[in-house]
């Protein structure tokens, strides 16, 4: 197996990696869709993320890598098991990382079930598809505006419902199928339909960067790779193990985090304020904020994290109102929060340098917080 470049080693685009370790820390927020120029390590940070994630527990024998403290959400075969034999074994496995071919089909998506041997013998059986083999990992669609529609429109129900359920001739499976959803695409090649666009929680615009020095780096960096893959990997061993670490106690507390109803408000005022349609990206943002939340340690969301939040779920939905630019600025969105908050409390713009309450508090250096990267 080729070595995987880094994910701390990547230079620049913080905005795309903070959106693929969101989606790490909780994969319910609905995945990214990252558009960019080709040659900007879109596929080299979804590989290097999915080489980056903590180990997880998974029922022993499962084909679907079901979660022993989900049970919710097991398979068919393991709800079978368990009823059987009360406990089921459990194994520790890497993260997956599974390639969608652009030529994939709705049956290789969701696997298939066998009507003929359920008719002769009697017997279900169950070919796993795509969706099987991604369940408690990562989904990657390169060129996901060139995939089909419909198996597109598949993916992302599966992504928000968690499972996959397929029936056929009165005969049904299901099995879990909650995974990092990461897509890509090239918008010179053409774009998605905005149904489905909507459908990505988060989506990023990326570009190549400017600065000559960071492009130096890139090289530098990326000759290094080619040289000596085990070593360079060496070298960035340790920020990879951090960061893989805060990951995982993100993971352990991101239920946890707490947020209240001048926060439910807060981000209700900013999307109506932005006239964004339908109500996906007010439960977005807050999925988002949670996440940001428990990635820096803390238990409660504060303005802050719903501003970059909204950075992250907004810049595809909005078709009017006063941002019409493909990116919006963190320190514009929660300038805008603070306004609406002022209104809300009828103090108007005396309210803008006004204290937030105890659950929105947060500090100058936890404000500084990023995803940990070394350029």
């Amino acid at each position: 197996m080729p070595a995987i470049y880094p994910f701390s080693a990547i230079v620049g685009q913080e905005r795309m990696l903070r959106a693929l370790v969101l989606n790490a820390v909780n994969p319910r927020i609905g995945g990214v869709l990252i558009r960019g120029e080709r040659g900007t390590a879109k596929s080299t940070a979804a590989r290097a993320l999915a080489a980056l994630l903590p180990n997880v527990s998974v029922v022993e024998d499962c084909r679907f890598g079901c979660d022993p403290e989900s049970p919710a959400y097991w398979c068919t075969e393991c709800r079978e098991r368990a009823a059987a034999s009360k406990t089921l074994p459990t194994v520790m496995r890497s993260t997956a990382f599974i390639n969608l071919p652009v030529s994939a089909t709705e049956d290789r998506v969701v696997g298939t079930l066998d009507i003929e041997k359920a008719i002769q013998k009697g017997e279900r059986h169950f070919e796993p598809g795509v969706l099987a083999a991604a369940n408690r990992g990562l989904l990657y669609i390169d060129e996901v505006n060139l995939l089909d529609d419909h198996v597109v429109d598949v993916l992302l129900d599966s992504a928000a419902m968690g499972m996959n359920i397929v029936e056929r001739e009165g005969i049904s499976f299901s099995h879990p199928a909650r995974f990092i959803l990461v897509g890509t695409m090239n918008p010179e090649e053409g774009d998605l339909r905005p149904q489905l666009l909507d459908r990505f929680a988060l989506s990023v615009e990326i570009h190549g960067l400017h600065d000559a020095r960071e492009r130096v780096l890139i090289m530098e960096r990326n000759l290094m790779f080619e040289a000596d893959p085990e070593t360079f990997r060496k070298n960035w061993l340790t920020k990879e193990r951090e960061l893989s670490a805060l990951i995982d106690r993100a993971r352990q507390i991101v239920d946890d985090v707490t947020y209240n109803k001048r926060d439910l408000l807060s981000i209700a005022a900013l999307t109506a304020s932005l006239n964004v349609d339908g109500h996906r990206s007010d439960l977005v943002i807050l999925k988002t904020a949670r996440a940001q939340a428990a990635f820096e340690g803390r238990t409660a969301i504060s303005d802050h994290d719903i501003a970059l939040a909204a950075e992250l779920a907004l810049p595809h939905r909005i078709r009017r109102g006063p941002f019409q630019q493909n990116e919006i600025e963190v320190e514009e969105l929660q300038e805008r929060i603070s306004q609406l908050q002022g209104q809300q409390n009828g103090e108007g713009e005396e309210s803008k340098g006004g204290t937030p309450d105890k659950d929105s508090q947060e500090t100058g250096d936890e404000k500084k917080k990023r995803v940990p990267t070394q350029k």
